[in-house]
């Protein structure tokens, strides 16, 4: 069978398991990951690279998430994350686009967007609460400012390889990237807030006061919170985040450095710091809160590894490389082949860094005929990795599964803002290469 056509048979294929048979997307997953390689004729093939999927997804995301997880359910029963939301709405006139900002700023410097959506999102679940609006519009908000960034912004992951394969500027590049990224971001934002607006309504008309449940507003009191210090509610987040960045701003750090930030060691100091904090709740009480925690990472964990099997099935295959070839046969404008290149290479196999490895290497036999500076070049393959975010992708499910959304509602939100945001962003990108080359 045609990789193209394979790739359909996936996509709805998982489409249909996980929407309207409710099957668990972990099963859903890995049972079109194994039809699709029998499809392909590489029946072998396909068990290792099922494996293989499963392995790399849960070595690189396993002590991440349910340290993050740990860390936002004891800051959660302390009144932490009551206490780091209380003071976003005392300081920010505008709590969405404060949460759109720090998944922004953090992305790049953690060199995992992932990484930033995981340590934030429970003070966006925090803010939901407070402001009364449903969590899928803060979650939104935060998910899309952090790949903003990752996506545009060198020396992101996404662009590293790109720049060194096409030579390209490197100052420029990060210029012209951040001030893409900026109006990006803030797209996202705005289509986050216009995402939970109906919902908002509903609930104003349920409530004749217009106005907050008071529980939301005091914190500690009438919602069974413990007094928390202001220092032991943020040291288990940003001392993580101040480790990750300490040791990245160095070109050769010290061994001890690069050992302490080490994302997987940084959460795991957070977690320490968690567990102390919370030492008021009584040692059972935190026995019984960091338990819960690992069982719900687990089931998060399920589905990451399961759209890591599912990618990288679908990459033996071959889908990706052939729609990226049916894309070059047609006589677009230079600039829109890129975008697309790597817009099918993203919908096929869920992983930006990983697109941005191949699609380059696609490419590069055409950049004399294309005719684009490498930067505008990189920036509108970077523009395409935003489209499209769906089941093969870790990120999809990650976000579903900490914000406690359906799949329907992630679609809505993560894989329909993403479009947003690609667009957007390669308009802006057409627009430099027109008016400033």
């Amino acid at each position: 069978m045609h990789p193209v056509l394979i790739f359909l048979f996936a996509l709805v294929a998982i489409l249909l398991l996980t929407a309207k048979f409710r099957l668990h997307p972990f099963l859903s997953l890995i049972f079109v990951s194994l039809l699709t390689g029998v499809l392909a004729g590489e029946p072998v093939r396909t068990i290792e690279a099922v494996t293989g999927g499963l392995g790399s997804v849960f070595s690189r995301f396993a002590i991440v998430i349910t340290s993050g997880s740990i860390i936002g359910l004891l800051l959660q029963k302390t009144g932490g994350m009551s206490l780091i939301a209380s003071d976003i709405m005392r300081f920010f006139k505008n709590p969405f686009l404060a949460l759109n900002f720090l998944g922004f700023l953090f992305s790049v410097p953690t060199m995992c967007y992932i990484l930033a959506y995981v340590i934030f999102v429970p003070i966006a679940k925090e803010l939901s609460s407070r402001l009364n609006n449903p969590p899928v519009s803060t979650a939104t908000a935060l998910a899309l400012g952090a790949v903003a960034s990752f996506n545009l912004v060198y020396p992101s992951p996404v662009l590293i390889s790109a720049a060194e394969e096409l030579s390209a500027n490197k100052d420029t590049l990060f210029l012209l990237g951040f001030l893409i990224s900026v109006p990006t971001s803030i797209s996202g934002y705005l289509y986050a807030r216009r995402l939970g607006k109906t919902e908002v309504s509903i609930t104003s008309e349920n409530n004749t006061q217009g106005q907050l449940q008071p529980e939301f507003i005091e914190t500690g009191k009438g919602a069974g919170f413990t007094k928390i210090r202001r220092f032991e509610a943020y040291s288990p987040i940003f001392l993580p985040l101040f480790l990750i960045l300490f040791q990245a701003g160095f070109d050769y750090p010290y061994p001890l450095f690069v050992f302490l930030g080490n994302p997987n060691v940084a959460l795991l100091i957070g977690v320490l710091l968690s567990i102390f904090s919370s030492r008021v709740l009584g040692f059972e009480m935190i026995r019984v809160q960091v338990e819960k925690a690992v069982r719900r990472s687990g089931v998060v964990l399920l589905d990451l590894c399961g759209g890591g099997a599912l990618g990288a099935t679908l990459a033996m295959t071959g889908a990706g490389e052939a729609l990226g070839r049916f894309f070059l046969q047609f006589d677009f404008p230079h600039i829109l082949v890129p975008f697309l290149v790597a817009a099918a290479l993203q919908t096929v196999q869920g992983s930006r860094v990983v697109t941005m490895l191949v699609a380059p290497s696609l490419l590069l036999p055409l950049v004399p005929e294309l005719g684009l500076p490498a930067e505008i070049l990189i920036l509108s393959m970077a523009s395409g990795t935003f489209v499209i975010s769906h089941v093969n992708d870790p990120f999809f499910w990650i976000f579903g599964e900490l914000a406690e959304l359906k799949p329907s509602e992630v679609f809505r939100s993560n894989t329909l803002g993403g479009v947003l945001m690609g667009v957007v962003s390669f308009l802006l990108v057409s627009g430099v290469y027109v008016f400033f080359y």
